[in-house]
């Protein structure tokens, strides 16, 4: 079946009914909550958004699961979350990342390293975040010979690693670790509470989206994909505010 829009009477409808059950609301980073930019390290949660967040986190538990490293995602967000978990859902923010899913790395961070100068000189670039290894192309002006370089340094991967297409990135990462759907139902255990609401943009979001329960809310943002596994779809991100607001009001905030 189709997604619905979020906005629209089910997806509000749906949304109020969640709110009062004092549900957990969790996040993706990029293309969720911050806009996609084309240099990472300015990724920023826009002001009106944080400020929403910042209300609701006083009321519910609000979390971010996010692909980047805990560190580099903390100083973007604008607001205090709840709960911050990285690397696709492998790293706590509280616990740290798995020692073992960074020691299975290593072989691959090595590969890796003997690549680095045919990858820059397509312009892409390795990011080294412990329990995963991103391989970004967003900046490389022939996008199609910066993805062959990657696709032979991806030709031979190590027992135990395996990769995952995103939006202009490839995601190393360890077979069996924890995912984002992993890393939702922990936080609704630690925190107690029943149900969750959770929005996405990308693949690595899938597992948090088939992870739900009935009666739990999902969302892709993005253009609708009828194989997401998402309940809902959100056109943009800059329509995140909108459905925040609509949370807000069904709190009685």
């Amino acid at each position: 079946m189709p997604v619905r829009h979020l906005l629209g009477r089910d997806g509000t409808q749906a949304l109020t009914q969640l709110m009062q059950q004092q549900p957990l609301l969790a996040f993706d980073f990029d293309g969720t909550l911050a806009p996609i930019v084309m240099h990472p390290d300015e990724a920023r949660v826009p002001v009106e958004v944080a400020r929403q967040l910042e209300h609701l986190a006083r009321r519910v538990p609000v979390a971010v699961i996010t692909g980047r490293q805990v560190l580099d995602v903390r100083h973007r967000l604008g607001f205090a979350p709840t709960h911050i978990v990285g690397n696709h859902g492998a790293e706590d923010e509280f616990d740290g990342p798995d020692p073992g899913v960074v020691l299975t790395l290593k072989p691959f961070r090595e590969r890796a390293d003997r690549f680095e100068p045919l990858l820059s000189r397509v312009g892409a670039s390795i990011e080294d975040k412990g329990a995963s290894i991103a391989i970004h192309y967003r900046l490389a002006a022939n996008p199609v010979e910066a993805r062959a370089a990657i696709d032979e340094l991806l030709s031979d991967l190590p027992a135990g690693v395996i990769t995952e297409p995103g939006k202009r990135v490839v995601n190393v990462l360890v077979a069996g670790a924890p995912d984002k759907g992993d890393a939702l139902a922990r936080l609704c255990a630690r925190y107690g509470t029943s149900a969750a609401f959770y929005a996405g943009d990308d693949t690595n979001d899938e597992p948090a989206f088939r992870r739900a329960a009935p009666g739990w809310v999902t969302a892709r943002v993005g253009p609708r994909l009828d194989h997401s596994h998402a309940g809902f779809f959100l056109q943009e991100q800059a329509e995140m505010d909108e459905a925040l607001r609509v949370m807000r009001q069904a709190l009685g905030d």
